[in-house]
């Protein structure tokens, strides 16, 4: 037994609910592993707005201790903190023998430019590491997708994956752009703290009453948007998943009718997040304006406290001046941090959400030390004694045992249900959890790595899937190995070049989305042409002449006499015409093997096979 399936239940962990913290850091921690292959541009942004929070706080200490104390009212006084400006201020002075006020709006200009390009700086390295990192990150998804098995994307659904990919890596951009501008708010907001604590404690003091005030705030907004944002993404996922199902299913809609239904549906998980998305911009709104009307108070405070402190001559008018200019910097931080709580709730659900989807580990095992096929393969497929379930406890195929020889042609017929395409999966080994074994040319395939496999082994779908670009680039599917001229004549091979031929760039004309543009029967042979080029050893047709016309069923089987020849083939079919020719018929009800032999010897034997023959003949 190669394993047993995963519970169905396991897979609801990604339509649950998160956690819900507001931090979390070992998430975090994560994260940032993936910037560290751009910690020169971190170190260069962290450098850049350190510079960046100096030169904010030089700008008002210029106009307060240089104009105002030092030559508007002459109130300069050395106990007073200045960073060294009213020094720099004298030297432009005597240096370039200017004017006071023109030295000091040269002094201001120069601060104010450092400071622009400083913060140019930081925003641009943090841009571009972030950015590169969630590059990184958003190709390991796609990538760690493209392994997955096919239970996997049986269980889950494509929406929510997307939602993963997309939405939640944009998310963490403004996370990281975020905690960027949160640095550049609170290195100010220490330096003017301690600016202000050394020319008035007492006003200082005052200022400070206010912070409380702001910090239940801040903790009373968290408590209230913490449910409210975990809901909104979960709305979000929804509508994803919505949306997706029905665009991919909109001919279904179209046919029953459904666009009234699939609007209410759609329309009411839409309303859900309105009412959810509303629910947040009202608290929002409500915060910002406490935190706004915080300010004007302060500043009052400074007029009244201060502004008595100034005429006793406790302190400066450009020392009240400068605490007026700092007080955006003290609540500018605060209110930063709470409109940055709200990306970091995002955040930290959305990362929940992607490292959790990178963290399924459910795969495919590979053999510890894979053989190979033989060279040639001769095409020799065994089935012994294979049991299998796609849910624990519901068995769909119970102790199958039968071989195709090699070149042969075996058809595989039975009611729906029966198992016929779950033998072609687990040949190609889309699914790991059966008993019993499977072997080409006397090798087991669990011992085979599944690209060699799959290499080796050609299947032609009823659905044939059309990628975005041209008809060449559809059947060579970007394949190195298989040139243009192989593609070509694979397409003559199964007449698909005289449909290709007359479109108007032929072999390069765009196919449109899911190959609208294209009949079901044209795709069909398309897809012949591109199982051809890639030349396999083994062929599985699995309904790959249901849904086409008349017409186009003669060149179909045409193909299939082309490609089947010297191949060994297992074909499924429902239409019992398109295989009387085959070597044998095999005939499965209820995951068991009914009966087994040519088409002659089923009828005459009168039994399942014949029965379904008579069905489909009895006109």
């Amino acid at each position: 037994m190669s394993g047993t399936p995963r519970d169905p239940a396991d897979y609801a962990a990604f339509d649950a609910e998160l956690s819900g913290r507001a931090f979390e850091g070992r998430l975090l921690g994560r994260l940032l592993h993936w910037l560290r292959p751009y910690r020169g541009m971190v170190a260069t942004s962290v450098i850049a707005v350190l510079a960046a929070s100096y030169f904010a706080v030089l700008m008002p200490i210029v106009v307060a201790r240089v104009v105002i104390d030092g030559m508007l009212v002459a109130e300069q006084s050395v106990a007073l903190p200045d960073l060294g400006m009213i020094d720099v201020h004298a030297w432009l002075v005597r240096t370039f023998d200017l004017d006071g006020l023109l030295a000091a709006a040269l002094l201001y200009l120069a601060v104010s430019t450092a400071w622009s390009l400083t913060m140019h700086l930081h925003r641009m390295t943090l841009s571009r590491a972030s950015l590169g990192a969630l590059r990184d990150l958003r190709l390991a998804m796609f990538s760690h997708l493209q392994f997955r098995p096919a239970p996997f994307y049986d269980n889950v659904a494509v929406g929510r994956l997307m939602t993963r990919v997309a939405n939640d890596v944009e998310v963490l951009f403004q996370l990281l752009a975020g905690f960027g501008a949160l640095v550049g708010e609170f290195v100010p907001f220490f330096i003017a703290a301690a600016i202000m604590l050394s020319i008035s404690g007492e006003l200082t003091g005052v200022l400070g009453l206010t912070l409380p005030l702001v910090a239940l705030a801040t903790l009373a907004f968290r408590a209230r948007t913490r449910g409210v944002y975990r809901a909104i993404r979960n709305s979000i996922s929804r509508l994803n998943q919505n949306l997706q199902e029905n665009i991919s299913g909109m001919t279904v809609v179209q046919l029953h009718r459904r666009e009234g239904r699939n609007l209410a549906r759609y329309s009411e998980i839409n309303r859900e997040n309105r009412e959810e998305e509303q629910h947040a911009v009202q608290l929002e709104v409500l915060y910002g304006a406490f935190m706004d009307s915080m300010a004007p108070a302060a500043l009052a405070a400074i007029v009244w406290f201060g502004g008595g402190q100034a005429l006793q001559g406790a302190i400066t008018l450009g020392s009240m001046v400068l605490f007026a200019q700092f007080v955006d910097m003290l609540f500018r931080p605060v209110v930063a941090l709470g409109e940055q709580y709200n990306v970091l709730f995002r955040a930290m659900a959305s990362m929940e959400r992607i490292f959790q989807l990178l963290d399924w580990s459910e795969k495919i095992e590979e053999p510890a030390a894979p053989r190979s096929l033989p060279a040639p393969i001769e095409g020799r497929v065994r089935f012994a004694d294979v049991c299998f379930s796609y849910r624990p406890g519901e068995e769909i195929l119970h102790g199958i045992s039968f071989e195709v020889r090699p070149g042969e042609t075996l058809a595989v017929v039975g009611p729906t249900g029966s198992g016929k395409s779950t033998l072609i999966r687990l040949l190609s080994r889309f699914y790991d959890s059966w008993s019993g074994t499977i072997e080409i040319d006397d090798v087991d395939i669990r011992s085979v790595e599944t690209s060699e496999l799959r290499r080796s082994i050609g299947v032609v779908l009823q659905d044939f899937h059309v990628f975005s670009g041209s008809i060449l680039s559809n059947i060579t599917l970007d394949d190195p190995q298989i040139d243009r001229e192989r593609a070509i004549e694979a397409a003559r091979l199964v007449h698909a070049d005289a449909f290709i031929e007359a479109l108007p760039e032929g072999y390069d004309t765009p196919l449109a989305e899911r190959g609208a543009n294209l009949s079901q029967g044209q795709r069909q042979l398309l897809a012949f042409a591109r199982t051809l080029a890639a030349d396999p050893h083994i062929l599985v047709l699995d309904e790959a002449t249901a849904s086409i016309d008349t017409e186009t069923e003669r060149l179909v089987q045409e193909a299939i006499a082309t490609i089947t020849e010297g191949r060994t083939s297992i074909v499924i079919a429902h239409r019992l015409q398109t295989i009387e020719d085959a070597d044998r018929i095999l005939v499965l009800e209820g995951g068991h093997i009914r009966e087994l032999g040519t088409h002659r010897d089923l009828l005459a034997a009168g039994g399942l096979y014949a029965r379904l023959h008579a069905m489909q003949f009895q006109d």
